[in-house]
């Protein structure tokens, strides 16, 4: 048989050397040249720990010692080796025991008597590679934690079927003035105006006939405070605590739309200004044109001169008029020379402003 080449270093805990001998030809059997630290007391144990915890990749634990035993044994234990899997060795068949164990945070129980060398080894390899897998999946879920939490951008999830708020970040506490706490009472019917919430249930019958995974609607809240804000909010469907959710991140869009409409406004004036310039002022100067082009034929007499004078007079005076007004429309223009000058701030997608699905 090959024999496992890896060097593992091994802490066992057994104050029976008989045992620990049994142990030792057990690991040999399957392992070439395994670092076998042997403690024979719970302080001997605590010692080797702060010594060699970082080295040690696994620990077996006899329930019995001199000094300490039991559930306090195996607590202490798993709170001194933090990272390295702790398999509880016991002679007792209590399967009770077994149980509150493995919640005490023991990764396997394995009895005495029914010990052998290939159970041994199994369990090893199993129980390093479960918590490389446990380290792997809090890991995981420490970014998670961290991107949802310390996000700029407000952030929430809820529970699918009763609506519920089952986490928020703090960004959303910020921008809608509940606590965390107040959340946890709410439902997501709560930030809505009341007259949109028959739209709000409908979007959601939807999301669930259709079996909708990612989604982004634009939609209006309120805060705490009663203030309405439309929101660009992207959804996607999560398991929250063994529960199915939705995850939202919430986008308050209302300045920009509210830009955007200022801007529609001012194109609509300037779309006016420039219908006077090409429609209204045509015609005075077109007459101040005609009279002026009469008024440089040398036969034209001096009367007909007086009467093309006062009409070029009037065509002046109508024609000033419709600069004034130009210029009056011109000052109700309310450019912002910060947003005009940045073009992203001018620019929103067809999407941000209707969504691509609905959603709650």
């Amino acid at each position: 048989m090959k024999l496992d080449q890896i060097p593992y270093i091994i802490l066992v805990i057994e104050d029976n050397p008989g045992d620990f001998v049994l142990i030792e030809d057990y690991l040999l059997e399957h392992i070439a040249s395994p670092e076998i630290l042997h403690a024979c007391s719970f302080n001997e144990a605590r010692d080797i720990l702060n010594e060699h915890g970082d080295r040690i990749q696994t620990i077996f634990l006899d329930l019995t010692l001199p000094d300490k035993s039991g559930e306090d044994l195996i607590t202490e234990v798993v709170r001194m080796a933090r990272k390295q899997p702790v398999i509880v060795l016991t002679g007792y068949t209590d399967a009770s025991f077994a149980i509150k164990s493995l919640t005490l945070g023991a990764s396997d129980y394995l009895l005495k008597d029914e010990m052998n060398a290939i159970t041994l080894y199994k369990s090893l390899i199993y129980n390093m590679e479960r918590k490389k897998s446990l380290m792997r999946l809090q890991e995981s879920e420490q970014r998670y934690s961290d991107l949802f939490h310390l996000s700029p951008q407000p952030m929430w999830v809820y529970d699918t079927e009763s609506l519920r708020f089952m986490d928020v970040n703090q960004a959303a506490e910020r921008h809608y003035g509940y606590t965390a706490a107040e959340f946890s009472e709410m439902t997501i019917d709560d930030i809505r105006p009341a007259m949109h919430l028959k739209e709000l249930h409908k979007l959601i019958r939807h999301i669930r006939k259709n079996n909708i995974d990612f989604s982004k609607v634009v939609s209006t809240h309120r805060k705490k405070d009663g203030t309405e804000i439309t929101v660009e909010a992207l959804t996607n469907r999560i398991e929250f605590k063994g529960i199915e959710a939705r995850i939202v991140l919430a986008n308050d869009i209302t300045e920009k739309i509210e830009y955007i409409k200022a801007i529609e406004e001012q194109n609509k004036k300037l779309r006016e200004i420039a219908w006077v310039q090409s429609h209204v002022v045509r015609a005075p100067l077109a007459r101040i044109m005609g009279l002026v082009s009469l008024i440089q034929d040398e036969a034209i007499g001096k009367d007909e001169l007086g009467v093309i004078l006062l009409y070029l007079k009037e065509s002046a005076h109508e024609m000033d008029e419709i600069v004034k007004d130009i210029v009056n429309k011109s000052h109700e223009l309310d450019f912002n020379t910060d947003e005009t000058d940045n073009p992203q701030s001018r620019t929103v997608s067809a999407d941000a402003q209707k969504g691509d699905t609905p959603d709650a």
